[in-house]
């Protein structure tokens, strides 16, 4: 979800060069925050309504600013008959008060209304056919970056999700072995306690087979293969897909976990970490898709 796209227009009739620059960062929701100046604001929807068509999650903040070259047209007035009145009362005061009536050009200057700004107003209608095609650009350029950095992490978690399913795959070869050394346990235990018995008594093939049933794995395994299909789908997808990718892994823990409980089976806890750790490291990626 991060990127930075800049776009401008020139105005004409000012001389004004509008620049529009965007950014963002990570967020669950999409969140628009708008900088632009005082006479624009009532553009503001305009500008969040554009930019909520094009992304549907992260902090995107779009800041407009106007690049107008200095003139001497621009340089504020000296409204002379107000600073004459200031003068004329400010003496009347002094004599009145009986002190000085000393008054420099510069204190002149500061009183209110004494320089009136001659900067014409910006009309926001006149402003926005200008403005939105530099809004266009700046997100086109902001969406290429997005869909670059996009391009990086979808390498990185396919890399991962092999990973995850090679050791899906080693978990389903050692599986049918659980019951088997559940059972060698099992008679060694028998035999330390002084109670043998003989492989086919009926005590022995009951505990084995409820065992067998409570470590069975084979839905976890399948659901995790559907997973991992599922996955790929929404990587190869157009359309926004991080909330769908957050649920996903989710999923996925559920499945591994489940696993690694059912399982007494030290070489298939081991692939369970190592899976898990994998998932982990995609969830930290998937915060930063769109």
């Amino acid at each position: 979800m991060t990127g930075f796209g800049r776009g401008e227009a020139r105005q004409e009739s000012t001389s004004t060069t509008w620049v529009v620059e965007c950014s963002s960062v990570n967020r669950k929701q999409l969140e628009v925050g708008v900088s632009l100046p005082r006479d624009l604001n009532d553009l503001e929807p305009q500008i969040r309504n554009q930019v909520a068509a094009v992304c549907s999650r992260g902090r995107v903040s779009v800041q407009i600013r106007s690049d107008q070259p200095s003139s001497g047209d621009n340089m504020p007035r000296l409204d002379q008959i107000v600073a004459a009145k200031y003068v004329q009362e400010l003496k009347a005061m002094a004599k009145h008060l009986g002190i000085s009536q000393d008054i420099s050009l510069s204190e002149i200057v500061r009183l209110p209304g004494v320089l009136v700004s001659e900067a014409r107003e910006t009309v926001a209608e006149e402003v926005w056919p200008v403005l939105q095609p530099a809004l266009e650009a700046a997100l086109k350029q902001f969406l290429e970056m997005r869909a670059a950095e996009g391009g990086h992490l979808r390498e990185e978690m396919e890399t991962r999700l092999a990973t995850i399913e090679s050791l899906a795959a080693k978990i389903a070869e050692l599986a049918p072995s659980v019951p088997a050394n559940q059972r060698e346990v099992l008679l060694q235990r028998l035999e330390k306690a002084g109670l043998p018995l003989p492989l086919d008594d009926e005590r022995i093939v009951k505990e084995i087979a409820l065992f067998a049933d409570r470590t069975d794995i084979s839905e976890e395994l399948s659901r995790a293969a559907s997973h991992v299909k599922q996955f790929r789908a929404y990587l190869a997808s157009d359309e926004p897909v991080g909330r769908s990718l957050d649920f996903l892994v989710q999923e996925f823990f559920r499945e591994f976990n489940t696993m690694g409980s059912k399982c007494n089976h030290a070489a298939i806890a081991h692939n369970v970490v190592a899976a898990k750790t994998e998932l982990e490291k995609i969830r930290e990626q998937i915060q930063n898709v769109e």
